[in-house]
């Protein structure tokens, strides 16, 4: 199995498919409530769908991304404002914090080959 997408609920549609967009994703589904993004990188994509009621999402969404730095300073630049530059963590990887208009968590990493190969990794299976 592979993941396809993550669908993330917002409030006002608008404002988040411009935030989204502002950061560089391609909108690729536009309607009054549900809009798809396609990831510039890899094809993987990722949704929101419009929901009336209070939100409170404990969810992350990752996003991958090699020059981290310099896209987190470009995403500056355009006025995205982030809780957390980039710094490198404890568990080998190297994230910034931002928050969607809808108050959805994102973070922003690159971890090479410690994303699937980390000196912890194990292999479990049930077959």
């Amino acid at each position: 199995m592979n993941l396809n997408q993550v669908t993330l609920a917002v409030p006002d549609m608008d404002e988040a498919t411009r935030f989204y967009r502002k950061m560089g994703f391609l909108q690729i589904v536009d309607t009054p409530h549900y809009a798809r993004f396609e990831c510039v990188d890899g094809g993987a994509t990722f949704s929101l769908s419009l929901s009336a009621s209070a939100l409170l999402n404990t969810s992350v969404i990752y996003f991958e991304n090699e020059n981290l730095d310099d896209l987190v300073d470009s995403l500056k630049a355009k006025g995205i404002k982030f809780s957390q530059g980039p710094e490198d963590m404890s568990y080998l990887w190297r994230e910034a914090i931002l928050y969607d208009p809808a108050g959805n968590k994102i973070k922003l990493y690159w971890a090479g080959e410690n994303r699937l190969y980390p000196p912890w990794r194990v292999e479990r299976s049930d077959e």
